[in-house]
């Protein structure tokens, strides 16, 4: 990871180490997400140094609690200081050599991985959605050392139970490729079953970076993190799929296509001696008086024939209840006769669940083969959400495109 790349004739090539890379890639990504998101939380974890801390811990005997572990920022919503730190790491020279001494002997990466448990233990204990990237070349960090995989697996597996999400972002190197299988295939799991925000993984092996030249190696990592930075949010979750008179099973529903534009978070008073985050509030007054009203005292009404007709909440919603959120299939058609026209929105891709009928994934499985083998649509009866407005929908089932060189996936199902 210290190993800067070799020397080329290109005119801007680049001389940093995948180190060097990935604490810049940690800086930019800071940068991006003070602004967009000001509330989420982000800390760097270095493993492998020759020193070590972890918020000035020792055990009984005065050794450091995670040898090899140093935390250079906290899990902590950055601030200033957070940044120009590493912002001081990345352009000072001589700080970088410094800390970036490699260890003499090999970091136990169930160490690695117990630290970080802390620290999601400690730090942000109710957050729904907790993400792990690990920034790294060294595919088989214990060749030989069956126990320490095995504990590194465990630890690992405890995260997977906290909710935490493992991400893997490897490195090859000039002369090897990274090869996923030798170690982290049992490090990092597919997806975690209590964040429904995290990314969707990724079906197939995830693309190495090269270090060959500094300044595609960062923009590669620029460009995967970011990727999965932004989370997939679910139109719906585990609402049923009725197939038939009390034939139902659980599906997530998912947006395929949403322009992602920039919006305002929040809104930050500079009158003050003190930049601070303004605090909206709304009160509602009457007309003739001005006094301040309550909600109790507000009714909603309708003007029909002249008049207001006035009706109360529990009205207002039994006239919006289409009933619960379902997909009701009502019947198949050929695919021929769903025209291009009749696509009013973007399309909403649904996954089968297991979480309220188990057995959902078989029957959604032969549900879209047969689809796809007799080249039919199915006609539904769609309702998202409460109080959504019903509309008729159509699952189109989409087949399965894979490269034929590498075999991986590059159209899903």
């Amino acid at each position: 990871m210290l190993t800067a790349p070799p020397p080329t004739d290109a005119k801007k090539a680049d001389t940093d180490s995948p180190t060097s890379a990935a604490l810049k890639c940690a800086y930019a990504l800071m940068q991006q997400r003070i602004i967009s998101n000001p509330n989420d939380m982000m800390g760097v974890l270095l493993y492998g140094t020759e020193k070590s801390k972890f918020n000035g811990e020792d055990d009984a005997s005065g050794n450091p609690a995670y040898p090899h572990c140093y935390l250079l920022t906290d899990l902590d919503v950055p601030a200033a200081e957070d940044v120009k730190a590493l912002k001081t790491l990345v352009e000072d020279d001589d700080e970088f050599k410094d800390l970036m001494v490699p260890s003499k002997e090999k970091v136990a990466m169930a160490n690695v991985l117990f630290c970080a448990n802390q620290i999601f233990t400690t730090k942000a204990p109710n957050f729904s959605s907790r993400r792990l990237f690990i920034i790294t070349d060294d595919d088989d960090p214990h060749t030989n050392d069956k126990p320490a995989k095995s504990s590194a697996a465990v630890r690992a597996k405890d995260l997977y139970d906290l909710g935490v999400l493992i991400e893997l972002f490897p490195i090859s190197k000039p002369d090897k490729e990274f090869e996923k299988r030798k170690f982290y295939d049992d490090i990092v799991y597919n997806q975690s079953p209590t964040d429904p925000e995290a990314p969707a993984p990724m079906s197939g092996p995830t693309k190495a970076s090269s270090s060959t030249d500094g300044i595609s190696l960062l923009a590669s990592l620029l460009s995967n993190i970011n990727s999965k930075a932004v989370a997939r949010r679910a139109l719906f979750s585990n609402i049923p799929l009725e197939l038939g008179p009390g034939f139902k099973i659980s599906v997530k529903g998912y947006i395929i296509f949403k322009r992602q534009e920039p919006q305002r978070s929040c809104y930050v008073w500079l009158s003050g001696e003190k930049a601070q985050i303004a605090t909206g509030v709304t009160t509602r007054t009457a007309e003739d008086t001005a006094r301040a009203v309550d909600k109790a005292e507000i009714r909603k009404a309708y003007k029909f024939g002249g008049e207001q007709i006035p009706f109360t909440v529990e009205e207002i919603a039994s006239l919006r209840n289409f009933g619960d959120p379902v997909i009701r299939i009502l019947g198949f058609k050929p695919m021929s006769m769903l025209p291009v026209w009749a696509n009013l929105r973007p399309a909403t891709f649904i996954y089968p669940s297991e979480d309220d009928y188990v057995g959902s994934t078989r029957v959604f499985a032969a549900l879209h083969a047969k689809l796809l083998s007799s080249h039919r649509i199915g006609v539904a009866w769609y309702i998202a959400r409460a109080n959504a407005a019903p509309v008729i929908a159509a699952l189109y089932p989409s087949a399965e495109h894979l490269d034929p060189d590498k075999g991986t996936q590059t159209t899903p199902p």
